[in-house]
């Protein structure tokens, strides 16, 4: 039995709402977990998705900005909005599926950009950026007994050296600070999470997701980050057939800067 689990900061779900749809009809994954939506709940284009077969969808949105959805063929449970830094955010949503028997907590993260300036006592936006990832070190992937678990999104954080295109030259631009990488390594291991995408592709390999909207050229440049992640509890490792970053949707016609994630998983 395979299953397929996409992740995609999609920079405005209405806007990009075609893309959206010729993704779907194309990789037909089981579970999309979208990031940056843009929209409150009840603007959500859910209809869209149905008719494509998603019948299960789970909002936490916000007015003109962030806002994480999970859309699913299988059923959706216990569903939970967790309000890191108690500011109000929708940055954060999880729910429960069942596949081949087990039960599997999915979580979906947006994690702050954390401005331009890394250096919290003169950028606020930074400090609360290292906040948010202080308290996802709570987070645990053996939290509930007899639950796996899988964690996505757009971490906005390139925490090894070939997640960026030059690591000495990104170590003072946020995303890739010591102080950022650190931490995000530290809610891995404290967590008991496994790297999904690292696990087939060695550290030594560069590895991107996201390419800036500031590039005349993106794609001859190729000055990528590894901001959007797929994590595990250690007992889905060994099923996990293959992770695919499909980077030739930086290239679509009015392309969010992320491109599609998708782990596939066989039983």
């Amino acid at each position: 039995m395979d299953l397929s689990i996409t992740t995609w900061n999609i920079n405005s779900v209405r806007l990009r709402l075609p893309l959206v749809e010729d993704f779907l009809k194309g990789t037909r994954p089981d579970i999309l977990c979208l990031q940056e939506i843009k929209c409150q709940n009840d603007e959500f284009p859910a209809d869209a998705l149905k008719a494509l077969g998603y019948d299960n969808i789970i909002l936490h949105g916000q007015k003109g900005y962030h806002g994480v959805a999970i859309a699913s063929r299988f059923p959706l449970t216990e569903d939970h909005r967790q309000d890191y830094c108690g500011v109000g955010d929708s940055r954060h949503i999880s729910a429960i599926f069942e596949w081949g028997g087990r039960r599997i907590r999915i979580h979906n993260f947006y994690v702050p950009a954390g401005g331009d300036e890394p250096d919290r006592t003169i950028n606020p936006k930074f400090g609360h950026k290292l906040d948010f990832i202080r308290e996802m070190r709570d987070l645990k992937a053996g939290a509930e007994p007899g639950v796996s678990a899988i964690l996505v999104g757009d971490l906005n954080i390139a925490p090894l050296e070939n997640d960026v295109w030059s690591h000495k030259q990104m170590l003072k631009i946020i995303s890739h600070t010591p102080v950022e990488t650190e931490g995000l390594l530290d809610v891995m291991r404290e967590g008991g999470w496994v790297d999904l995408m690292r696990h087939h592709v060695p550290a030594d390999q560069k590895l991107y997701t996201w390419w800036s909207y500031r590039a005349k050229d993106w794609a001859a440049a190729d000055r990528g980050r590894r901001l959007d992640h797929i994590w595990s509890s250690p007992d889905l490792t060994d099923h996990l057939r293959t992770i695919e970053i499909l980077k030739e949707a930086r290239g679509w016609e009015r392309p969010s800067d992320h491109v599609p994630v998708t782990a596939r998983f066989s039983l």
